[in-house]
Protein backbone atom coordinates (compact mmCIF):
# COMPACT_ATOMS: atom_id res chain seq x y z
CA UNK A 1 0.00 0.00 0.00
CA UNK A 2 2.02 3.17 -1.42
CA UNK A 3 1.54 6.36 1.65
CA UNK A 4 -1.30 7.95 0.47
CA UNK A 5 -3.68 4.97 0.01
CA UNK A 6 -2.46 3.99 3.57
CA UNK A 7 -3.44 7.87 4.61
CA UNK A 8 -7.11 7.72 3.00
CA UNK A 9 -7.72 4.01 4.58
CA UNK A 10 -6.35 6.20 8.00
CA UNK A 11 -8.27 8.77 7.32
CA UNK A 12 -11.31 6.33 6.74
CA UNK A 13 -11.04 4.92 9.96
CA UNK A 14 -11.05 8.05 11.57
CA UNK A 15 -14.43 9.22 9.59
CA UNK A 16 -15.96 5.97 10.93
CA UNK A 17 -15.08 6.24 14.39
CA UNK A 18 -16.43 10.10 14.17
CA UNK A 19 -19.35 8.95 12.61
CA UNK A 20 -20.23 6.11 15.45
CA UNK A 21 -19.48 8.85 18.14
CA UNK A 22 -21.96 10.76 16.79
CA UNK A 23 -24.31 8.06 16.38
CA UNK A 24 -23.73 7.12 19.86
CA UNK A 25 -23.93 10.71 21.23
CA UNK A 26 -27.10 11.30 19.37
CA UNK A 27 -28.78 7.43 20.44
CA UNK A 28 -28.03 8.67 23.98
CA UNK A 29 -29.57 12.47 23.57
CA UNK A 30 -32.61 11.08 21.32
CA UNK A 31 -33.51 8.39 24.21
CA UNK A 32 -33.43 10.69 27.07
CA UNK A 33 -34.72 13.75 25.34
CA UNK A 34 -36.68 12.23 22.44
CA UNK A 35 -35.76 13.19 18.51
CA UNK A 36 -37.71 16.12 18.05
CA UNK A 37 -36.30 18.08 21.09
CA UNK A 38 -32.64 17.37 20.41
CA UNK A 39 -30.95 19.94 17.92
CA UNK A 40 -27.33 19.13 16.09
CA UNK A 41 -26.16 22.01 18.90
CA UNK A 42 -26.90 19.17 21.57
CA UNK A 43 -25.44 16.89 20.06
CA UNK A 44 -22.18 18.69 19.17
CA UNK A 45 -21.94 19.89 22.80
CA UNK A 46 -22.53 16.25 24.11
CA UNK A 47 -19.47 15.09 21.89
CA UNK A 48 -17.14 17.70 21.98
CA UNK A 49 -17.42 18.89 18.54
CA UNK A 50 -18.39 21.98 16.94
CA UNK A 51 -21.63 22.00 14.72
CA UNK A 52 -19.94 22.54 11.95
CA UNK A 53 -18.00 19.72 12.07
CA UNK A 54 -20.88 17.34 12.60
CA UNK A 55 -21.94 18.50 9.61
CA UNK A 56 -19.27 17.37 7.44
CA UNK A 57 -20.24 13.47 8.46
CA UNK A 58 -24.13 14.04 8.34
CA UNK A 59 -26.00 16.69 6.36
CA UNK A 60 -29.42 17.03 8.90
CA UNK A 61 -30.40 15.83 12.26
CA UNK A 62 -32.37 13.49 10.44
CA UNK A 63 -29.30 11.95 8.67
CA UNK A 64 -28.34 10.96 11.92
CA UNK A 65 -31.66 10.13 12.89
CA UNK A 66 -31.92 7.82 10.20
CA UNK A 67 -28.99 5.47 10.77
CA UNK A 68 -30.33 4.98 14.51
CA UNK A 69 -33.86 4.39 12.55
CA UNK A 70 -32.10 1.62 10.17
CA UNK A 71 -30.05 0.20 12.92
CA UNK A 72 -33.10 -0.12 15.32
CA UNK A 73 -35.19 -1.47 12.16
CA UNK A 74 -32.56 -4.12 11.25
CA UNK A 75 -32.49 -5.69 14.75
CA UNK A 76 -36.08 -6.06 14.12
CA UNK A 77 -35.55 -7.98 11.01
CA UNK A 78 -32.90 -10.27 13.30
CA UNK A 79 -36.14 -11.09 15.49
CA UNK A 80 -38.27 -11.90 13.21
CA UNK A 81 -36.27 -13.72 10.99
CA UNK A 82 -34.82 -15.97 13.90
CA UNK A 83 -38.21 -16.37 15.00
CA UNK A 84 -39.48 -17.85 11.76
CA UNK A 85 -35.68 -19.96 11.12
CA UNK A 86 -36.76 -23.28 11.94
CA UNK A 87 -40.51 -22.93 11.65
CA UNK A 88 -41.62 -26.87 10.29
CA UNK A 89 -44.42 -24.81 7.73
CA UNK A 90 -45.18 -21.72 5.69
CA UNK A 91 -48.19 -21.69 7.76
CA UNK A 92 -46.64 -21.56 11.08
CA UNK A 93 -44.01 -18.72 9.79
CA UNK A 94 -46.54 -16.62 9.01
CA UNK A 95 -48.06 -17.23 12.87
CA UNK A 96 -44.42 -16.22 14.40
CA UNK A 97 -43.80 -13.60 12.22
CA UNK A 98 -46.94 -11.67 13.09
CA UNK A 99 -46.12 -12.40 16.91
CA UNK A 100 -42.88 -11.74 16.33
CA UNK A 101 -43.42 -8.38 14.93
CA UNK A 102 -45.72 -7.53 17.76
CA UNK A 103 -43.90 -8.38 20.24
CA UNK A 104 -40.80 -6.56 19.01
CA UNK A 105 -42.71 -3.74 18.21
CA UNK A 106 -44.43 -3.65 21.66
CA UNK A 107 -40.79 -4.20 23.40
CA UNK A 108 -39.52 -1.53 21.76
CA UNK A 109 -42.36 0.86 22.77
CA UNK A 110 -42.36 -0.08 26.08
CA UNK A 111 -38.21 -0.20 26.85
CA UNK A 112 -37.29 2.56 24.61
CA UNK A 113 -39.83 5.11 24.40
CA UNK A 114 -37.97 7.91 23.18
CA UNK A 115 -36.39 5.90 20.39
CA UNK A 116 -39.77 4.84 19.33
CA UNK A 117 -40.72 7.59 18.40
CA UNK A 118 -37.72 8.17 15.92
CA UNK A 119 -39.40 5.37 14.44
CA UNK A 120 -42.67 6.53 14.43
CA UNK A 121 -41.35 10.14 13.14
CA UNK A 122 -39.58 7.92 10.30
CA UNK A 123 -42.88 6.27 9.51
CA UNK A 124 -44.70 9.29 9.30
CA UNK A 125 -42.38 10.99 7.35
CA UNK A 126 -41.80 8.56 5.17
CA UNK A 127 -37.88 8.18 5.77
CA UNK A 128 -36.08 6.03 3.63
CA UNK A 129 -35.36 3.31 6.01
CA UNK A 130 -38.62 2.71 7.08
CA UNK A 131 -39.53 2.18 3.39
CA UNK A 132 -36.84 -0.43 2.85
CA UNK A 133 -38.02 -1.47 6.02
CA UNK A 134 -41.61 -2.14 4.59
CA UNK A 135 -39.82 -3.37 1.61
CA UNK A 136 -38.15 -5.86 3.13
CA UNK A 137 -41.23 -7.20 5.40
CA UNK A 138 -43.02 -7.77 1.89
CA UNK A 139 -40.33 -9.22 0.58
CA UNK A 140 -40.47 -11.93 3.42
CA UNK A 141 -44.02 -12.43 3.00
CA UNK A 142 -43.96 -12.96 -0.17
CA UNK A 143 -41.02 -15.46 -0.05
CA UNK A 144 -43.45 -17.39 2.46
CA UNK A 145 -46.48 -17.27 -0.02
CA UNK A 146 -44.06 -18.69 -2.38
CA UNK A 147 -43.11 -21.65 0.15
CA UNK A 148 -46.47 -22.36 1.19
CA UNK A 149 -48.24 -22.39 -2.31
CA UNK A 150 -45.39 -24.78 -3.27
CA UNK A 151 -46.05 -27.37 -0.49
CA UNK A 152 -49.99 -26.99 -1.46
CA UNK A 153 -50.59 -25.25 1.88
CA UNK A 154 -51.89 -21.99 0.19
CA UNK A 155 -53.71 -21.22 -3.12
CA UNK A 156 -52.09 -20.41 -6.02
CA UNK A 157 -55.63 -18.49 -7.61
CA UNK A 158 -54.99 -14.86 -6.22
CA UNK A 159 -51.94 -12.95 -7.98
CA UNK A 160 -49.06 -13.34 -5.68
CA UNK A 161 -48.54 -9.41 -5.55
CA UNK A 162 -51.55 -8.84 -4.71
CA UNK A 163 -51.72 -11.42 -2.20
CA UNK A 164 -48.67 -10.32 -0.06
CA UNK A 165 -50.09 -6.36 -0.38
CA UNK A 166 -53.21 -7.49 1.19
CA UNK A 167 -51.36 -9.88 3.94
CA UNK A 168 -49.23 -6.65 4.75
CA UNK A 169 -52.07 -3.90 4.92
CA UNK A 170 -53.80 -6.48 7.22
CA UNK A 171 -50.47 -6.77 9.64
CA UNK A 172 -49.70 -2.94 9.43
CA UNK A 173 -51.95 -1.35 12.62
CA UNK A 174 -49.62 -4.04 14.54
CA UNK A 175 -46.11 -2.98 12.48
CA UNK A 176 -46.11 0.60 11.82
CA UNK A 177 -44.99 2.32 14.81
CA UNK A 178 -47.65 5.05 14.33
CA UNK A 179 -50.57 2.88 14.52
CA UNK A 180 -49.22 -0.03 17.05
CA UNK A 181 -48.86 2.53 20.01
CA UNK A 182 -53.03 3.32 19.44
CA UNK A 183 -52.77 -0.85 19.02
CA UNK A 184 -50.49 -2.17 21.69
CA UNK A 185 -53.67 -3.54 24.16
CA UNK A 186 -54.72 -5.77 21.54
CA UNK A 187 -51.56 -6.44 19.92
CA UNK A 188 -50.81 -10.03 20.95
CA UNK A 189 -54.36 -11.29 20.53
CA UNK A 190 -54.38 -9.60 17.22
CA UNK A 191 -51.17 -11.25 16.18
CA UNK A 192 -52.93 -14.97 17.15
CA UNK A 193 -56.57 -14.19 15.65
CA UNK A 194 -55.24 -12.27 12.68
CA UNK A 195 -52.53 -14.78 11.72
CA UNK A 196 -55.35 -17.38 11.91
CA UNK A 197 -57.43 -15.05 9.52
CA UNK A 198 -54.87 -15.23 6.76
CA UNK A 199 -54.36 -18.84 7.08
CA UNK A 200 -57.92 -19.72 6.64
CA UNK A 201 -58.18 -16.99 3.41
CA UNK A 202 -54.76 -18.48 2.15
CA UNK A 203 -56.06 -22.18 2.20
CA UNK A 204 -56.56 -24.49 -0.65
Amino acid sequence: MTKKENDHATRGTADHSVRDQVVDAATEHFSHYGYEKTTVSDLARAIGFSKAYIYKFFDSKQAIGEVICRNRLAMIMEIVTAAIADAPTASEKFRRLFRALAEAGSDLFFHDRKLYDIAAVATRDQWASTRAYEEQLKQLIQEVLVEGRKSGEFERKTPLDETAQAIYLVMKPYISPVQLQYNLENAPTAAVLLSSLILRSLAP
